[in-house]
């Protein structure tokens, strides 16, 4: 069967420090070492540039020739599919955990050289439960033969318990943290339930710094009161 493809819009930005920025979480993901393969990204709350994150690192693997699989696994509130406008009635992962889908109906090729991607599906109002489900593990155990890496968007796990559950089939984690606006108590909390998961954490994404002035003052700030608890900074 041939496999069906989608087409994301504009998923490129025109910025040359941001597209340096990415290209270095990618060399950091890289050494971390030859057993990290599955990644998911999470933050403590909703808009904090994950998805966005997510993507760009997926596209950069790809741009190396990385064959990678990207999973939008936020059942609750996905953004992709009107973020980047995909067309169409898409199956998603949704469906495929609850039985309705195969595993080859919700992989996508896409218009990105060499990444694939499973979009979340319809809007699930049970997702951790079906998450925690059997099927997801196959996912991942078939998704780590057919690529070099898998890249997960789970939701912010401030309040929500989905990104612990996928944690645990994954080789690392990585936390997105806004600049300026998310408290360490939050991020330690977040830090927390990934540790109890058995995932091990891979470093923080310091997301939507500004330039020049600002951008030196979150860099500073960020490494003396966040650095020292997470394994690398991006």
């Amino acid at each position: 069967m041939e496999q069906q493809k989608i087409t994301l819009e504009k998923t490129q930005q025109d910025n040359y420090f941001y597209s340096e920025a990415i290209k270095t979480l990618r060399t950091n993901i890289q050494f971390c070492g030859s057993g990290i393969q599955v990644v998911m990204f999470t933050s403590s709350l909703p808009n904090e540039g994950k998805s966005e994150t997510t993507l760009s690192l997926a596209e950069s693997l790809g741009s190396i020739g990385k064959r990678t699989l990207l999973i939008d696994a936020d059942m609750r509130k996905s953004v992709f599919a009107a973020r980047y406008g995909i067309k169409g009635k898409i199956n998603g992962l949704s469906q495929y955990l609850c039985g309705q889908k195969t595993r080859e109906e919700v992989i996508y090729a896409t218009n990105i050289e060499n990444v694939d991607f499973i979009l979340a599906g319809p809007y699930s109002p049970n997702p951790a439960e079906l998450l925690e489900d059997p099927l997801f593990k196959e996912l991942i155990e078939a998704a780590r033969k057919d690529y070099d890496y898998v890249v997960i968007d789970t939701p912010p796990m401030g309040n929500l318990i989905d990104g612990a559950i996928i944690a645990s089939q994954c080789d690392g984690a990585a936390l997105v943290v806004e600049a300026g606006a998310i408290s360490y108590r939050l991020a330690q909390k977040v830090k927390t339930q990934l540790e109890r998961s058995g995932c091990r954490i891979l470093g923080a994404v310091l997301s939507k710094v500004g330039g020049n002035e600002n951008g030196r003052y979150y860099d500073t700030y960020y490494k003396k009161y966040y650095g020292k608890y997470y394994g690398k900074y991006y």
